[in-house]
């Protein structure tokens, strides 16, 4: 294996889309709680109601994602 194949796995692998629920979609973003700075992705979420937040127990905000990242940070 050449330095430069070395090089473009190492590029494409830290682009690849993780922990983003089952893969076939990418997030829209995610629920926060902004007092315990508690996040919780979409599609962790049953349903379409806002959970609770699991510190305070107060309802979360939907947050979406800023762009391509799939992250509502």
């Amino acid at each position: 294996m050449g330095l430069l194949s070395t090089i473009t796995e190492a590029f494409g692998a830290s682009t690849q889309s993780t922990n983003r629920g089952s893969g076939t979609s990418e997030s829209k973003g995610a629920y926060w709680c902004h007092d315990c700075a508690e996040r919780v992705p979409d599609f962790e979420v049953d349903g379409d109601d806002a959970p609770d937040c699991p510190d305070c127990g107060d309802e979360m905000v939907f947050e979406r994602s800023t762009g391509s990242t799939g992250c509502a940070c």
